[in-house]
């Protein structure tokens, strides 16, 4: 586990940019990223700033009334979920989610305590909390390649055991 000071907004999508940096798109499945956090934790900051790492140059916003929207950058795909306003979990069914997790697909989901279920285990979750002006971002792996993904991503980080 990793944790960062982020000062402001510019730091929220460092972090995003560093875990763009080092995606490990060689993996040979798809792969996950849960943001967690409370309201206005900068969730979507942190995926903005990865997916204009990847170079999306369109805006990025939080899909929350659209549930999902899809980014196709360097031929890759990036699946970014913002599940606070589902119903319940089952209605993440209707998105066919399980027919789009194939190699060289990034899983990037907000609020995913929403439909913890429906999911596949993420390979890293960033949990975000406030601290003062800025936030604190927790880092943890959850499967042996997001193990590699966190080691390579959090440049200059304080390390927990």
């Amino acid at each position: 586990m990793t944790e960062l000071q982020l000062a402001d907004v510019a730091g929220s999508e460092q972090l995003g940019a560093a875990l763009a940096r080092s995606i490990p798109w060689s993996a040979g499945r798809a792969l996950t990223l849960f943001l967690t956090g409370e309201l206005g934790t900068g969730k979507t900051t942190v995926a903005r700033g990865l997916l204009r790492a990847l170079g999306v140059e369109d805006v990025v916003r939080s899909p929350s009334y659209t549930l999902i929207e899809s980014y196709e950058p360097a031929g890759y795909r990036v699946l970014h979920l913002d599940l606070y306003r589902l119903g319940e979990a089952a209605d993440l069914e209707t998105l066919g989610l399980r027919d789009e997790l194939d190699e060289g697909v990034l899983l990037l989901v907000e609020w995913p305590e929403r439909a913890p279920s429906m999911l596949p285990v993420p390979d890293l979750r960033v949990s975000l909390r406030v601290a003062g002006e800025g936030r604190i971002a927790r880092l943890e792996s959850c499967t042996e390649v997001g193990t590699g993904w966190l080691s390579s991503s959090a440049p200059g980080s304080k390390r927990e055991n």
